[in-house]
């Protein structure tokens, strides 16, 4: 039997608006890191809070990835956006810290990386208000971003991360340009800065820690990145991106970054910035332009 599915777009929002980038940009690059740490593997199992190997692979974020990560954006004088479950925050407390020190921005990601559905309302909410106070208590951060653990989402949840302060969110793959949601009960909510799924190195570095899917080598990692920009880039859009410290962390991964990010630069007209930047921009033009 067909279900009787009401046929109405998941979608409510206008098309996104053509606004142009700052200072004659062409398009904009938003290098974004999920600072997930062990809420990965906790997520799944949280049974694997004894199984301190599976437990390692987000550990190596707090010893390894995290400042390797730091030492190249303070190098290149990048500043980034780091959502960071509320769980990592009280558990890595010193690892977040740095992350503020060197004036990056911190966005919400849940408390314990519970993906978010519509059955769980009630819960869904006590994981934003729970991460929005460790956030505040460890590292006196009130956050503007927000990007869904697990990439999922819902009206009554939008609703809500608006009413507690969220101004953008960076979550949805439905476009290349930010856009402002429009609720079901025809309300306003954030502004979304879409993510380019191409750029979320969990597909190409770590998928799981058993998984038979090889890891893809640097090569075919640029090869779609680079791709990626360069149509991006004569679109007009936007590259959110979604890296994880313990895949991109790595010794070659970095590498990845790194010469994507020079590869970026080279056309002399790609604004590379923070959500909160981006976001500012984009309500700065929507109240030029009346909307």
């Amino acid at each position: 039997m067909i279900p009787d599915i009401p046929t109405i777009s998941a979608n409510l929002s206008d098309p996104a608006p053509e606004f142009p980038w700052p200072n004659g940009a062409s398009c904009a690059v938003f290098p974004a890191f999920d600072v997930d740490a062990e809420t990965a593997w906790l997520q799944y199992d949280f049974k694997n809070v004894d199984r301190l190997v599976t437990m390692s692979f987000g550990a190596y974020e707090e010893r390894v990835g995290i400042p390797k990560i730091l030492d190249y954006l303070r190098a290149e004088e990048i500043k980034a956006t780091f959502y960071i479950p509320g769980w990592v925050v009280d558990a890595h407390p010193k690892m977040c810290e740095s992350i503020v020190k060197d004036g990056h921005e911190v966005g919400h990601h849940g408390y314990l990386h519970k993906r978010p559905d519509p059955a769980d309302f009630a819960e869904d909410k006590e994981e934003i208000d729970k991460a929005l106070d460790s956030l505040k208590r460890v590292l006196g951060v009130t956050p503007v971003g927000y990007r869904a653990p697990s990439g999922e989402n819902y009206h009554e949840l939008l609703g809500y991360l608006r009413d507690r302060g969220i101004l953008y969110s960076s979550s949805f793959r439905d476009d290349i340009r930010p856009y402002r949601h429009k609720l079901r009960d025809g309300s306003r909510g954030p502004v979304e800065l879409p993510v380019n799924v191409s750029f979320d190195d969990w597909l190409y570095g770590l998928s799981q820690r058993f998984s038979p899917r090889p890891m893809f080598p640097k090569e075919h990692v640029l090869s779609i990145w680079n791709g990626e920009l360069e149509q991006t880039r004569e679109w007009g859009g936007l590259v959110s991106m979604v890296m994880h410290p313990q895949v991109t962390g790595r010794p070659m991964r970095l590498g990845i970054l790194r010469d994507f990010i020079t590869r970026a630069r080279s056309y002399g007209d790609v604004w590379i910035a923070t959500g909160q930047e981006i976001a500012a921009h984009y309500i700065e033009q929507e109240k030029a332009a009346g909307l």
